[in-house]
């Protein structure tokens, strides 16, 4: 049984000496150097492939071929029609005395590299080579997550990228127009603020495609309120006061009159907040609800207020304009004296008074 096990084995080590060795150099044939006039030593143009496809790796036979074989650096992919790869992406397309061609699918990085067609013919050995190269698409593999920090503090973003060729990178504020100044792995934003908010865009380019990411920067800032406007209602009627503030994140409100905090439902009034607008609303104005109201918008970086007037707007009536000089308040706090009444009824009166 030993010996039977032995002869089994000889004849496939054999065969590969013979692959490595004879296939190249005949029995009996002296070894030529490339470029000798009894050797055949081509080398093929590059083949250049994207990854994921297939290369086509042909070799021409001719003569009386009594060897042939496809290598990968040491590794015999083929010999004949025998497959010797255990790669299943390898496959035998054309085998015969004009070419020997074999195919390669899904290409891969690892598939990078030289390719030798050894044949061994009546007269002569001949090698063809070719070297394969494997174009990769651009891949981002170290990209910053979406981030929060506060108004004036350093950002660094990263973009990192593999391909071949090698990528490059460009950044752009989408939130923006215009590219900016960075074709680095880095951007680097100083002192940041609230108009630096919002999308950056990542491109990495090579000649095969492009790659992008995206991250949002969020800047959180302290309320700024918006100068209160003073509103003047009759007497019985529906008043709102309304306060925006411009804050992230979002502000809360509080409002006060005269230093006293105000409730939602206190002496029936009505808070509504609606993102950055509180609105306090007076569905029937009474007396005791005239006079200086402050808005306060806070969040966690500060806090900022105005201040509002809710006057007396008295309605003309036709007893009012018989009535002497009285006084109305502006919006302003100012007082105005109602003399343009009189003045009216001179203009009415005063062509009968021409006529006479």
């Amino acid at each position: 049984m030993p010996v039977r096990r032995y002869s089994v084995a000889f004849p496939k080590c054999s065969l590969l000496v013979s692959l490595r060795i004879l296939l190249l150099v005949h029995a009996g044939s002296p070894v030529y150097s490339q470029g000798d006039s009894q050797s055949d030593n081509k080398v093929m143009d590059n083949i250049t492939v994207r990854q994921g496809e297939t290369v086509f790796l042909r070799c021409e036979q001719g003569d009386v071929v009594t060897h042939t074989a496809w290598l990968n650096r040491s590794s015999i992919l083929y010999a004949g029609e025998d497959k010797w790869s255990v790669d299943p992406r390898v496959s035998l397309v054309t085998l015969n005395q004009e070419e020997f061609t074999i195919k390669i699918e899904s290409v891969d990085m690892t598939d990078e590299g030289q390719y030798v067609c050894a044949v061994q013919t009546s007269s002569r050995p001949r090698t063809t080579s070719v070297h394969v190269l494997v174009q990769v698409s651009p891949k981002i593999i170290n990209f910053s997550r979406d981030i929060v920090v506060n108004e004036g503090s350093n950002v660094t973003l990263m973009c990192q990228a593999i391909g071949k060729p090698e990528p490059s990178i460009s950044w752009k504020f989408l939130s923006n127009s215009g590219d900016l100044a960075s074709d680095d792995e880095l951007l680097e934003i100083s002192s940041i603020s609230r108009q630096k908010a919002g999308v950056y865009q990542c491109t990495a380019v090579n000649d095969i495609d492009a790659d992008v990411q995206t991250v949002d920067i969020t800047v959180n800032y302290a309320p700024t309120v918006s100068e209160g406007r003073d509103a003047g209602v009759t007497l019985g009627q529906r008043g709102v006061l309304e306060c925006e503030a411009d804050a992230v994140p979002e502000a809360d409100f509080e409002w006060y009159k005269d230093n006293r905090r105000i409730f939602n439902g206190f002496d029936g009034m009505e808070i509504i907040n609606t993102g950055s607008l509180s609105k306090l609303t007076f569905y029937n104005v009474s007396d005791g609800d005239y006079g200086n109201y402050t808005c306060v918008a806070i969040n966690k970086l500060g806090s900022s207020n105005t201040s509002f007037l809710l006057y007396v707007v008295i309605e003309p009536t036709s007893s009012t304009l018989l009535q002497g000089p009285r006084t109305v308040q502006d919006g302003s706090g100012g007082v105005k004296t109602a003399h343009f009444h009189t003045c009216l009824l001179f203009i009415a009166f005063l062509p009968f008074l021409l006529h006479f």
